[in-house]
């Protein structure tokens, strides 16, 4: 073997030895990237986790829980003139008395579409078990596109109720006015004596 061929061995020797060592580093940083971004991810994770339990401990669900208390029943609009009524019947299905109960009410705008809550209180304030009252709400029919029940509060300190709802009373079918037309007939002359020209009846020749 030449001092050639001895010097060329020993150079790819070297750099195989360094291509190893420079394989190893992008390894070795592919797997420690790959740790971090798991670690942070599962950091993030738990984090979630511990905020949505804080955040229960904290915020009490108002979601009403239970069988319902109260059936509302919703009556078809009425127009009088530029207002339209709106209202129905709520019912006590429950055991024990309620008291203040004010139906919620969502109109749509007719504007720009969006949304108003309002709150129509229910007579009489006191309701026993299986006793009726009733809500209305007088409303601008040109400002407002549509109304939907969007819940049932009860108390000073408003309370949401579990209620069922149904359809109420039908809109009464509007009345006609009758109106007498009188048509005169053809040929009539309000003159002083003006006579139909008929074959009975000939008008006059001066």
């Amino acid at each position: 073997m030449t001092l050639l061929d001895s010097s060329n061995s020993e150079s790819q020797i070297e750099n195989q030895a360094r291509s190893r060592i420079l394989l190893g580093i992008v390894a070795a940083l592919v797997v420690t990237a790959l740790v971090f971004a798991g670690y942070s991810l599962l950091r993030k994770r738990h984090q979630q986790r511990v905020l949505a339990a804080e955040q229960a401990r904290v915020i009490p669900s108002t979601e009403p829980k239970g069988p319902p208390k109260v059936q509302i029943l919703v009556d078809e609009a009425l127009l009088k003139g530029d207002q339209s009524l709106l209202g129905g019947t709520v019912k006590n299905i429950s055991n024990e008395n309620l008291n203040d109960l004010a139906v919620s009410l969502e109109l749509i705008r007719r504007k720009d579409g969006g949304t108003d809550r309002v709150a129509a209180p229910v007579d009489p304030g006191q309701l026993a078990p299986q006793q009726e009252g009733h809500y209305s709400l007088q409303i601008h029919a040109a400002d407002y596109l549509s109304v939907r029940l969007a819940g049932l509060k009860s108390g000073a300190n408003p309370e949401l109720l579990i209620y069922v709802a149904g359809p109420g009373q039908k809109r009464p079918p509007e009345k006609l006015a009758a109106r007498t037309i009188i048509v005169p007939r053809p040929g009539s002359s309000k003159g002083k004596g003006g006579f139909l020209n008929t074959p009975d009846n000939p008008g006059r020749v001066p």
